[in-house]
């Protein structure tokens, strides 16, 4: 299986990647709507795990793939620790403020809701949560993980961390 990923990585990186992402993203609405809401596979909401997916697959996907290549090519300092800081200190500032911004906002829009209300009331928990998970996970996925295995990392904890975002956007 590894085998197989490897050589579509190799071929299509943003494709893959992408994929990969939205059915990463999807298994985490459904750890979050049944590992952490109990709703019972008769009360899944599948129109949620779908928008999950759509977002995983057409905007974290491709923008974390660029992104990581962004930084491997503009983020290179004299000293390897030096250069790891700088590279998660830009990801917790930039992207990161930005992607839960554009998550939020987008499944508002895809609920029919309010962006502002739900910005207002999910965006600053969000960030804080954020901030006591990522700056760990990349500053080890920055550091020892190849380029081409950086998404992957990410979207394999994010199992977690989405379980967590699609609790925090469906308000509960």
């Amino acid at each position: 299986m590894l085998r197989w990923y490897q050589a579509k990585l190799a071929q299509r990186p943003l494709v893959t990647q992408s994929i990969t992402t939205a059915v990463l993203f999807a298994a985490g609405d459904t750890l979050a709507q049944q590992a952490v809401e109990k709703k019972g596979f008769a009360n899944h909401d599948l129109a949620r795990s779908g928008r999950m997916a759509l977002y995983g697959g057409a905007i974290f996907g491709p923008a974390a793939t660029r992104w990581y290549q962004f930084l491997q090519r503009k983020i290179n300092l004299p000293n390897h620790n030096a250069t790891i800081a700088a590279r998660v200190l830009a990801d917790q500032t930039v992207f990161s403020t930005t992607n839960l911004f554009c998550f939020l906002s987008s499944m508002a829009i895809l609920e029919g809701s309010s962006p502002g209300e739900k910005l207002e009331k999910s965006y600053f928990a969000g960030l804080k949560a954020n901030w006591l998970v990522w700056p760990a996970v990349q500053a080890i996925n920055f550091s020892i993980v190849p380029l081409h295995h950086r998404v992957l990392v990410v979207n394999i904890v994010s199992l977690g961390w989405n379980c967590f975002l699609s609790y925090l956007n469906s308000g509960k």
